[in-house]
């Protein structure tokens, strides 16, 4: 099966075939007009012919226009505009199902990375037990965020599934049928999603696919590895945002975070189910029909017949099983064992919360919040706090901390954040006692500056009557310096009795988040990924100190630029100075469609992260160790690409570029996320105000990705003048070197400058447009220097491949959007505008950056 590379699988699998399926697609009529399918390959191709020669967006579509719409009205040009949008948006999804339905083809499922490959791997290098021992104590934790970086319609995710399953099967009647369906089918939301629509979104792919994957991952390791034994440990745990992150989410109330909660357990009870209803065909023997029929009525009830009450507890469920279990061993000669088996490791991953809610809020907001708590217990002259609180120094306001007791109401307060922040902590209370402990036992705060920001969140815990909180606080460090300063806040935390005792009761663990999409916003690609690489060797060596294992939980989103990329290849290169007991990262938008939306992609991302682990503390044991001179380059690199993206960062005209010459605006206008695009309602706009997403997908929509690229080629620049061998040494030998700098050649290969190179004549914008430029081709001249490539991403054929068929599919998408606002621009200069023509043209943006975001995964 694997006999032709797999580029050429590619090509087979997925370029012919999306060719064969598009020629259907383009000759359906979709409204009265017919001509739009035999019109687009057409201004495809003046768009490829145009940026060739230089032209701008403007001149490529008046071009086509005299071409091939002789006499066109400017509203029959922006008719068809809209058409090629509506094509071109089913196009990407054509595209994606074709790539979905050849993933096991393209991807060899059993080669380097899979299960079975470390399990080979194990049994040649006599390293079983040590396998064993690496499975019972490790765990990836995949945690499902609603950040907006894709939302199609319920209906349109039907139609992708099904028409995946309809490629694979190469059945062109029903292709047919579904593209029709698709070309009739609206993408767009009219009205924003509220968070627990995103939640419902969201769930499906844990129903539908995380709960067979993880349950199969499982299964093949006792079975292969551990000879039948179980693993006695939840070795994949699933999180999920939607409804518990209220950072920035004023849409997020305690109603939708309870409701939530109740949909993750419904929705497990649900699988369960379905599996207990397969089982009763099954077990049909003596005694066990009993069992299995008890089962089934109890979960029906639970799961149909319920307003919330649950009719039966996990324990009783778990116990039940192993009784059956028991018997089938005793007198059915274990028949059907293995799929008992399959339900039991199912119900220990999953319990009867399906994937843990974590609630996070900014360190900001609790600041004003804790002001307002004090205060109130001022005002009551109770005696809770000293009344010169506000005047102490950090350490004793946390020796007063530590003191605290109480039971408050969230009711006495009237500030609404203060009432629901209160309400959030009885929430996750709540939710331990409906769904167990793993329903809700994380805190996350962003944006966390001090140990005093763990503190007053530890003390609203103990406000709240909860003497010892089965709660993980949870830290999250952003910025560039609180990232340098994160060890010296867990230290603090560390040697507070009070707070080392909360972690006594937490097994001695300490989850600590690290934000790479704020931090490259905050210090560029090389500090904020140095910086993040440097707090977790600081921190692990801080943990251990104190007898603590660090936990890390990486927030990351689908491109470079916000840590994406081959993921699986930075956690494999980290080394042993940091601590690496589990994966946690953040999965969002496109990359928990690309990377998890289907059962083949699903496992083979999940498997590729075990196998990440284990290649870390298993078979590269005491490999990956940077040297203290390799580190030295690399802080000389950082401190190089930090200097350079500062000095643009605070560029007169970086703000003002982003607002009038990217599509940065119109994010707010999507309807395909609940949070505000921006963290403040203050009309002028602040860098601190922008959040990575919009500020990623901006500079992507542009095809400039700076966030993935900018300053990395000066930083090398500076080695090429003095000392070039030293870094190319670095990216010889170390692994975490050179993927990160593959990843920048990823932003970079997504990143296309004749698009906007009209605007390098702007007499506002031009000479900041040189300058990104100038910097994007010193790097792509280093980047190949230094890998010894002729082009971006040689190493990678079939992921340049992919990459290279969806530029051309949104190219279009592209240039319409750059007319439209090149249009605005010039409607806005005429001295009497007409507003209802800026609005569609407006609306032409919005609409573009829909497609265009859908359509290259990981942008965002």
């Amino acid at each position: 099966m694997y006999t032709h590379p797999k580029i050429e699988r590619f090509n087979e699998e997925v370029l012919s075939k999306y060719h064969i399926y598009n020629s259907v697609f383009i000759t359906l009529p979709f409204d009265s007009i017919d001509n739009t399918g035999a019109l687009l390959p057409l201004f495809t191709e003046g768009c490829e012919n145009g940026f060739k020669k230089q032209e701008t967006p403007k001149e490529i579509l008046d071009l086509f226009s005299q071409k091939y719409l002789s006499g066109a009205s400017e509203k029959e040009k922006i008719d068809l505009m809209f058409r090629f949008i509506q094509y071109i948006e089913r196009q990407i999804v054509l595209f994606d199902a074709v790539e979905d339905a050849a993933f096991p083809v393209v991807n060899n499922m059993d080669g380097r990375g899979s299960l079975r490959d470390i399990k080979e791997k194990a049994a040649v290098q006599d390293r079983e037990s040590e396998l064993i021992s690496f499975l019972e104590n490790f765990n990836v934790r995949t945690v499902l965020t609603a950040h907006p970086t894709q939302f199609y319609p319920g209906s349109v995710l039907g139609i992708i599934n099904d028409l995946t399953d309809a490629i694979r099967k190469n059945n062109l009647l029903e292709i047919k049928q579904l593209l029709a369906q698709l070309g009739k089918t609206p993408f767009i939301q009219n009205e924003k999603p509220n968070p627990f629509d995103e939640a419902v979104s969201l769930i499906w792919y844990l129903e539908n696919v995380f709960y067979e994957t993880a349950g199969e991952i499982v299964h093949y390791l006792q079975k292969n590895i551990l000879k039948g034994e179980s693993i006695n440990n939840q070795l994949i745990k699933l999180g999920f945002w939607p409804g518990g992150d209220r950072d920035g989410n004023p849409f997020v109330t305690t109603e939708i975070t309870l409701k939530v909660a109740d949909r993750l357990r419904t929705s497990i009870l649900k699988c369960y189910y379905r599996e207990m209803r397969s089982l009763k065909r099954k077990l049909t023997f003596h005694e066990v029909d009993v069992l299995v029929a008890e089962l089934e009525y109890k979960l029906y009830r639970s799961v149909f017949y319920s307003k919330g009450e649950i009719y039966i507890t996990l324990e009783e469920f778990i116990s039940q099983l192993n009784k059956i279990r028991t018997i089938l061993i005793e007198r059915n000669q274990s028949l059907y064992l293995d799929e008992l088996e399959a339900l039991l490791i199912k119900v220990n991953l999953f319990g009867f919360h399906f994937a843990s809610l974590d609630i996070r809020q900014n360190s900001k907001i609790h600041d004003a919040v804790f002001e307002d708590v004090v205060l109130y217990y001022l005002n009551s002259n109770a005696t809770v706090f000293p009344s010169n609180y506000f005047e102490l120094s950090e350490a004793e306001k946390m020796e007063v901390l530590s003191r605290l007791n109480g039971n408050l109401d969230s009711g006495v307060f009237e500030n609404e954040i203060t009432r629901s922040t209160v309400e959030s902590i009885q929430a996750i209370r709540k939710i331990q006692e409906n769904n167990g402990e793993f329903g809700a036992n994380r805190y996350i705060i962003s944006n966390n500056e001090s140990a005093l920001n763990v503190m007053e969140t530890f003390a609203l815990f103990k406000l709240n009557n909860w003497e010892n909180p089965t709660v993980d606080i949870i830290p999250l460090f952003e910025s560039v310096d609180d990232l340098q300063n994160a060890y010296v806040i867990m230290e603090k935390l560390y040697t507070n009795p009070v707070y080392a005792a909360h972690l006594a009761r937490r097994n001695n663990k300490q989850t600590i988040m690290l934000g790479f999409s704020d931090g490259t916003k905050d210090g560029g690609y090389l500090m904020a990924n140095w910086s993040i690489y440097k707090a977790k060797e600081e921190l692990t060596a801080m943990s251990r100190k104190y007898g603590i294992k660090a936990l890390f939980f990486d927030g990351r989103g689908g491109p470079p630029a916000r840590g994406g990329g081959k993921t699986h290849k930075f956690y494999a290169s980290l080394g042993p100075n940091i601590e690496n007991n589990e994966i946690q990262i953040t999965v969002q938008g496109q990359t928990i469609s690309s990377n998890f939306g289907t059962l083949d992609s699903c496992r083979y991302n999940l498997e590729n992260l075990l196998s990440a682990g284990a290649t870390n503390q298993v078979f590269n044991k005491q490999k990956n160790s940077l040297t203290s001179s390799e580190k030295e380059i690399l802080d000389q690199l950082a401190a190089l690409g930090y200097e350079k993206y500062l000095s643009f960062k605070n560029h007169p005209k970086f703000i003002p570029y982003l607002e009038q010459m990217s599509t940065l605006k119109y994010y707010a206008k999507t309807n395909i996320g609940s949070r505000p695009s921006k963290r403040s309602k203050s009309e002028t706009l602040e860098f601190s105000d922008l959040r990575a997403i919009p500020f990623v997908g901006s500079w992507s929509q542009l095809k400039q990705n700076v966030p993935g690229f900018f300053g990395v080629g000066s930083a090398l620049k500076y080695f090429e003048d003095n000392n070039w061998d030293l870094v190319q040494d670095l990216y010889n030998n170390s692994l975490f070197f050179r993927t990160l700098l593959e990843n920048s050649m990823m932003s970079l290969a997504k990143s296309f400058f004749p698009l906007t190179s009209y605007m390098k004549n702007d007499p506002e914008f031009g000479e900041f447009w040189q300058i990104i430029y100038d910097e994007f081709l010193e790097t792509k001249r280093l980047l190949l220097k230094i890998a010894g490539h002729k082009s971006l991403m040689e190493n990678y054929p079939d992921g340049k491949a992919s990459i290279d068929i969806r530029e051309r599919i949104v190219l279009p998408l592209l240039t319409i959007q750059q007319y439209a606002l090149l249009r605005i621009n010039e409607l806005n200069k005429e001295d009497n505008p007409d507003l209802g023509l800026i609005q569609t043209y407006e609306k032409i943006v919005t609409r573009s950056l829909f497609g265009n975001t859908n359509a290259s995964r990981n942008s965002a």
